[in-house]
């Protein structure tokens, strides 16, 4: 396990030894709101994420997916975020519901047997979450998320949506964090790296992702584990860790289903 803590003005990162090597690359960003950081990454960051993976090999590829959480269409989001101008001759930005799916198998099944998400996720050589810090409220108790939570966003909408069709309802009752676990059980397990863009931390009023304050923090952090990623962007933060992250940390290489409070 390598995590970095960087400066947010001038990161340089270190990518493990697959994601140098890889010819395609897949990033999940956090941009699924036609909002502005830090609700969502800085387009700045993620620019410099891109150029850098480009330098490293002259034929490599990068596929940008994401799927929006808005009533504004996702052509329309990436273009207010900016994410739309990041492609290029070998950049290519696509909605996370508008790809081939495939199904992925839930190794230890609870809620969901199996999730289905991009296929390029198995068709790539190396996968990469980047995601500001956010800590909202929900039922009371506090939610934080960062590259593990950010993967919500590759599940469409059309199957995991409940009441509201521009949500992944379903993906957050009656738990959402026993959903985040299944989430990183699933799909997680498979990202190479991840990068959290902790330059401001977004503070939530309430449940709502977007609506709340910024809190200058400074820094990026970054690293081959997720879940200990995510955890220390907590601590730098100032952050207690949600349950999710106190399951996950906890969690055995089985699967282990640890008890959840109701």
């Amino acid at each position: 396990m390598a995590l970095s803590t960087l400066d947010s003005a001038s990161p340089v990162f270190d990518f493990p030894r697959c994601v140098r090597s890889a010819r395609r690359i897949l990033i999940k960003p956090n941009a699924g709101y036609p909002a502005q950081p830090p609700v969502i990454v800085r387009m700045a960051l993620l620019l410099e994420v891109v150029d850098q993976l480009l330098a490293l090999r002259d034929d490599s590829r990068i596929t940008i997916i994401e799927g929006v959480c808005s009533k504004t269409s996702a052509q329309q989001v990436f273009d207010v975020t900016g994410l739309s101008a990041l492609a290029s001759g070998r950049v290519e930005v696509l909605d996370a519901e508008s790809v081939p799916l495939a199904d992925y198998a839930n190794p230890v099944p609870g809620w969901f047997k199996s999730l289905s998400a991009p296929s390029a996720l198995r068709e790539v050589d190396a996968r990469i979450s980047i995601a500001p810090l956010k800590r909202t409220t929900l039922n009371g108790r506090p939610l934080i998320s960062a590259t593990i939570k950010n993967l919500y966003g590759l599940l469409p909408r059309a199957q995991y949506h409940a009441r509201s069709p521009h949500a992944r309802g379903q993906l957050h009752r009656p738990s959402v964090h026993r959903a985040i676990c299944e989430v990183y059980r699933t799909l997680g397990v498979h990202f190479d790296f991840g990068i959290v863009d902790a330059h401001e931390k977004f503070v939530g009023r309430g449940w709502e992702p977007d609506k709340g304050r910024a809190e200058f923090i400074g820094k990026v952090l970054c690293g081959n584990d997720l879940i200990e990623l995510d955890c220390t962007a907590c601590e730098v933060g100032g952050e207690p860790l949600c349950e999710y992250l106190e399951v996950l940390r906890r969690m055995t290489p089985t699967g282990l289903e640890p008890v959840f409070r109701p």
